[in-house]
C-alpha cells in the first residue's frame, strides 16, 4: 500500500552523509576570528575566479586579486565581514564541485578547543572522517 505522505520517507541511499555545508557554516558562525580565517581560507581554495563573483551575490567578489590571478587569501578583516549565510553558500559549492577539500578542515582547525568541543565541529569531525573512510 503507497504512503499517503511519501515527503516523509527519506529516499536517500544509506551510503549517503548528511550535507556537510550547514555544519561548516555553524562552525564559521561559533569560531573565533584566527579560526574563520582559516576555515574561510580553506574553503577559497578550490574556488576560481569566476565563482567568487558568482557565489553569495558577489560577497567574495572583493577577494579576488588586482594582479594575476593566484589562490585567494582571506584576512581577519574578511573573516568578520562575512555572514554565516555567505558561507554556507561557499561551502556547499565546494561541497559540489571539490568535496574532498572538506578533508582538510580537521587539519585546519585541530587547535582549535571549538572544533573538539561543539557539537557542531564533533557532527562535522564525524562526517569527514565517514567521507573519508568511503573515498579511501
Amino acid at each position: 500500500m503507497a504512503s499517503l505522505h511519501p515527503e516523509t520517507h527519506d529516499h536517500r541511499p544509506a551510503h549517503v552523509s548528511p550535507e556537510l555545508a550547514p555544519l561548516v557554516a555553524d562552525l564559521f558562525a561559533k569560531a573565533p576570528p584566527p579560526q574563520r580565517v582559516r576555515l574561510l581560507n580553506g574553503l577559497l581554495r578550490p574556488v576560481g575566479p569566476l565563482a567568487l563573483v558568482a557565489i553569495a551575490a558577489g560577497a567574495f567578489a572583493s577577494l579576488l586579486p588586482t594582479t594575476r590571478w593566484h589562490v585567494v587569501s582571506a584576512s581577519l578583516d574578511d573573516a568578520m565581514r562575512l555572514t554565516a549565510g555567505q558561507v554556507l553558500e561557499l561551502a556547499r559549492y565546494v561541497e559540489q564541485k571539490s568535496p574532498e577539500a572538506f578533508t582538510q578542515l580537521p587539519e585546519l582547525l585541530a587547535d582549535s578547543p571549538l572544533w573538539v568541543g561543539s557539537l557542531g565541529g564533533a557532527l562535522l569531525l564525524l562526517a569527514l572522517r565517514a567521507c573519508g573512510r568511503r573515498a579511501g
